[in-house]
């Protein structure tokens, strides 16, 4: 493969403009489009609003030996200062189809977690509340099997249709992800979720809407408001400690080494959750990456466990983080 610092980028530009159109731009600040609001730019960067075009899209920059990104939500995601040395694919499209006959529901990749939630529960469909006020669109919830409340996307996915580096499209069964706590096969796959289909269950509709409403206000109490800028949970919370139990909350190690006081220029720990850090203005990845390893250090020195993050790093990893 070649390397992208040996690319001809202007060259690669025009190619794809020449089948594309202009939905091809060039050096595009990946701040714009992840919930941290940190990142450098992308060399180039596309927005596609349908699957055949993210289709062929995806096939010719394979072909040409293109680095891709996709983009959805944007959450749990930090960018590298440096950018993304490849094309970043936001993919801006998908819907939400319901049938209540048989509490079956499809929704397009791109399709909010929310926006997906809420309709489920309108039509007195359940499985779904747990759910409730996620952020990240559905592709990246099957990718990262998200999940809260002791639940998670990979327990109710029922079939998703994925395209392949090639540009092959495939409808495949949950056992091809196969989902582990916040992670997946599609990396390794190098596939890219377009499409997922649930089969639940009929509910009582205020019932769905009060679980709802009530996991909504537990959020709101330990979360940040819409207008912080966050990826989320920031650590994997860790494993039992004996079969049967539930894992450990890494926000609570966190909270004992006193990380709710601790920043780095402007990242730092939210104040309601040890285990979320956020941008208060103008936070860097470096300033993310340093404090990230302060709090590790932290919590290996207090306790002898070494805290992996949820949040994916995208670009080069500085080669210090202090």
């Amino acid at each position: 493969m070649i390397k992208p610092t040996q690319m001809n980028w202007t060259s690669l530009l025009q190619k794809l403009q020449h089948r594309f159109g202009d939905s091809i731009r060039e050096m595009v600040p990946l701040s714009e489009y992840t919930s941290f609001g940190i990142g450098g730019p992308a060399r180039l960067l596309a927005t596609v609003s349908d699957a055949d075009s993210a289709a062929a899209l995806i096939r010719e920059a394979t072909d040409l030996d293109i680095p891709l990104l996709v983009l959805g939500g944007g959450t749990n995601l930090l960018v590298s200062d440096e950018g993304f040395d490849g094309l970043a694919i936001h993919m801006d499209f998908g819907k939400v189809a319901i049938s209540r006959d048989t509490a079956t529901v499809t929704a397009g990749a791109s399709v909010p977690v929310t926006d997906l939630v809420n309709s489920v529960i309108s039509n007195a469909i359940g499985g779904m509340e747990f759910a409730a006020g996620l952020p990240g669109s559905v592709g990246g919830a099957i990718a990262g099997n998200a999940g809260c409340f002791g639940s998670c996307f990979g327990d109710i996915l029922t079939s998703a249709l994925v395209l392949h580096p090639d540009g092959t499209l495939q409808r495949v069964p949950p056992a091809f992800f196969d989902f582990e706590y916040r992670r997946t096969r599609v990396g390794e796959q190098r596939v890219i979720v377009l499409e997922a289909e649930f089969v639940l269950a009929h509910g009582n509709i205020e019932e769905l809407r009060a679980t709802a409403a009530a996991h909504l206000d537990l959020r709101r109490t330990r979360h940040p408001s819409r207008d912080i800028r966050t990826a989320g949970s920031y650590f994997k919370n860790l494993p039992p400690l004996h079969p049967g139990e539930h894992r450990r909350a890494a926000g609570a190690l966190l909270e004992q080494v006193g990380a709710k006081q601790m920043s780095v220029g402007d990242a730092a720990v939210f104040e309601k959750h040890a285990n979320i850090l956020i941008n208060r203005g103008n936070a860097t990845a470096r300033q993310m990456l340093t404090l990230e390893h302060m709090l590790k250090q932290k919590v290996f020195d207090a306790f002898g466990v070494t805290l992996e993050p949820e949040v994916r790093f995208i670009g080069t990893r500085p080669s210090t983080e202090q």
